[in-house]
């Protein structure tokens, strides 16, 4: 007989393969499945990958239409399971034939396990037939070597937690969903999502749009005083800021034409600035988001970089990196890298102390890099991660910074003056990340009693600022923080905000139809858009997976809040079809049409796909113009400075907002006009059929 191992995906599996038999393995297929056989243990080895989950659930196909009618009995309404890859359900059948032993070897998580747990359960194995697990957090040789030396037992509680999932947010997803876009007819492409952790997450965007919308800028004034000694500095009043201008005047007064300042106190030290924790899957996303790539981007190349062997399992809570770490080993590995030199200096050090972040589980380590690679085998954005991994690693264990921070207090006719400043007197873990960027604040070594220049002093009027949108990477901070979804789901939640078109910009900003949603549920379902149900809900997952909670109990109460929900929504459901297609009405419109001023100018589509700006007072009116066809688009206060027409900004993802005028003949359009010059060329190009060429007649023989 012989053992099948069971991994996540086909690149995966070979991998695996290729470890245990070291390099010795034949490859054939069976029904188009990748099987990977060798001798193993006295037996043979047989691996095969699966595709992720060949299981999935959905509600019986009565519910196949969205009837408003049916959401109560949905709510109640256990889904069932049906396989999604029927060819290797098969392949897994076959194969169970020919075994005694099963090795679950997917990703160490739950979804990971849940995943191993469906692929049992299709086989339809013997009973007699053993079921193990090995657990490891890298495709590496002595991972998964140890692995398998010490295998364990599958866990069936972190499987049920991951269904519970699964289950809870298919209802939640499906019964609110169907609900808002029956109760407001926006059914088809127009479809209104909803989702448990979606719909919170989204209410944390709109809800700081309205902060920044709402802010009222506070004037402000400071009195600085610019000072010399070796070089420029300056010192602010003690005071701070100063809320009335008529105090900051007073003490302008004082100090304006004072020449001196004479030092009361003055002190400098130098203290250590200590490395940055290890990678954990919130953090590191969130530094990717700063190198403007998108959360599920990122998380995407660290998965295709795990599965290559070069980076250790993403999705990790973990900020401690265990002591069984194979630290030397692994910056041995590092110096045939492209960040070689690098690795060597810190593998050079007499000791290795690694940083330690607050959280620690046992689960995976922090991510770390675990094989070399170069800039010719890592290309593009694949390479951007991999380094910003390799460097977090070398950071965190590099010498302490070391940072000179120096204070002073003046006199300045009798007006007390603050100065601070630092100075980087050891670069020490700066060196290896350079995505923190440090800038020193000159300020000089003086002593009790000194008199210093002054060279002018001056007063500064500002304003305070609003909030700062959410990044991506913010975003996910805050989601953690609030507990909306896990490090497994959160990137995925995110990216489906930007999918459903209700959020825009690398500074995530909601559309209209994102605010009408969370809008719309705030003033008639509160409990949807708040973190303290959804983050209840993680709660008892999280208690399934250790076997405190049976998973039964967990849905039956997902079940009574989404019933309880879902009757206060009908309660509403006349307002909510008010509110949403009143505000969903405008969301299009771009303001009167300059033409018959008449009508409103809207955004449509053609037949073709293509959307342009339309008069809704055709066809009395068939004023048109071009737009761009891609990024969200809304109408702009001022009109055109060039032509005074209606200008529209456009929004897209990883670039600056732009304003264009709407009409391409404005000499302001120059660019948009060659542009669609060259377009409406191609339309005609295409239009035209392409002559046919003429036949060759074939040459008649002589006469002879």
């Amino acid at each position: 007989m012989a053992t099948l191992i069971i991994c996540e995906k086909n690149n995966a599996a070979q991998r695996v393969a290729s470890i245990l038999a070291k390099g010795k393995y034949s490859k054939t297929f069976m029904n188009r499945v990748p099987v990977f056989r060798f001798p193993w243990n006295n037996t043979e080895g047989i691996v095969v990958g699966l595709r992720g989950h060949i299981l999935n659930f959905d509600y019986p196909k009565e519910f196949k239409n969205w009837n408003i009618d049916d959401l109560e009995r949905l709510v109640a309404t256990p889904p069932v399971k049906y396989t999604t890859a029927t060819w290797i359900m098969n392949t897994l059948q076959d194969l169970a034939k020919q075994i005694d032993t099963v090795i679950v070897a997917t990703d160490f998580d739950r979804e990971g396990e849940l995943i191993g747990a469906e692929a049992i359960s299709v086989m339809n194995m013997k009973p007699d037939i053993k079921i193990l697990r090995a657990r490891f957090s890298a495709l590496t040789g002595p991972e998964i070597n140890g692995a398998f030396e010490n295998l364990i037992e599958l866990d069936h509680n972190l499987a049920k937690a991951a269904e519970a999932r699964q289950i809870v947010d298919l209802a939640w997803g499906a019964v609110l969903t169907r609900f808002m876009s029956t109760s407001t007819g926006k059914l088809g492409a127009d479809f209104l999502s909803v989702g448990r952790v979606q719909s919170p997450s989204l209410a944390i965007i709109v809800n700081r749009e309205k902060e920044i919308e709402n802010f009222d800028p506070q004037p402000f004034w400071e009195v600085l005083a610019d000072l010399e000694k070796e070089k420029h500095f300056f010192a602010k009043h003690a005071h701070g800021l100063f809320w009335e201008k008529e105090e900051a005047d007073k003490v302008f007064e004082v100090v304006k034409d004072a020449k001196v300042a004479k030092v009361i106190e003055s002190e400098s030290k130098a203290v250590p600035d200590r490395p940055p924790a290890p990678f954990n899957t919130t953090v590191f996303l969130a530094e990717a988001s700063k190198m403007g790539l998108s959360a599920s981007r990122a998380m995407a190349i660290a998965e295709r970089l795990y599965n290559d062997g070069l980076l250790s399992y993403p999705r990790t809570d973990n900020t401690v990196y265990p002591r069984t770490l194979p630290i030397r080993h692994i910056l041995e590995k590092l110096t045939k890298s492209d960040l070689g030199k690098e690795a060597g200096e810190i593998l050079a050090q007499e000791k290795l102390r690694p940083s330690r972040g607050k959280m620690q589980t046992t689960d995976h380590p922090p991510i770390h890099p675990v094989g070399a690679a170069t800039k010719a085998k890592l290309k593009g954005d694949d390479w951007r991660i991999y380094e910003l991994v390799v460097r977090r690693f070398l950071a965190t264990l590099a010498p302490d910074a070391i940072i000179e921070r120096g204070n002073a207090l003046f006199d300045i006719n009798g007006e007390q003056f603050q100065a601070a400043g630092h100075e980087t007197l050891e670069k020490g873990w700066q060196v290896y990340y350079p995505y923190f960027k440090f800038k020193d604040i000159f300020i000089p070594k003086m002593e009790k009693g000194e008199e210093i220049s002054i060279l002018k002093v001056r007063g500064r009027e500002g304003k305070t600022e609003p909030p700062r949108r959410y990044s991506q990477g913010t975003l996910i901070r805050e989601m953690e923080k609030l507990g909306l979804g896990t490090k497994s789901t959160r990137h995925e939640i995110v990216q489906k905000l930007y999918d459903r078109s209700y959020v825009q910009g690398s500074q995530m900003r909601p559309t209209i139809a994102g605010t009408v949603i969370v809008e719309t549920l705030e003033d008639n379902a509160e409990m949807i858009v708040k973190p303290d149900m959804t983050s209840q809900l993680e709660k008892d997952m999280t208690q399934i997976a250790e076997g405190k909670i049976d998973q039964k109990k967990v849905v039956t109460e997902s079940q009574e809040m989404l019933a309880s929900s879902l009757k206060v929504l009908f309660e509403h459901k006349e307002n909510i079809h008010k509110e949403v297609n009143e505000a969903l009405k405008n969301q299009n419109q771009m303001g009167q049409c300059p033409k018959c001023g008449k009508g409103n100018l809207l955004i449509r589509k053609s037949k073709r796909g293509k959307r342009f700006m339309a008069c809704d007072a055709y066809p009395d009116c068939e004023n048109t113009y071009p737009i761009p066809q891609y990024g969200a688009i809304t109408p702009h206060k001022e009109p055109c400075k060039v032509c005074e027409g209606p200008i529209v900004k456009v929004v897209m993802s990883r670039r600056k907002p732009q304003e264009i005028c709407l009409d391409i003949d404005c000499k302001a359009n120059k660019e948009r006009r060659e542009k669609y010059a060259k377009y409406k060329a191609s339309l005609t190009e295409s239009k035209t059929p392409a002559k046919k060429p003429a036949k060759k007649s074939a040459k008649k023989p002589a006469k002879k």
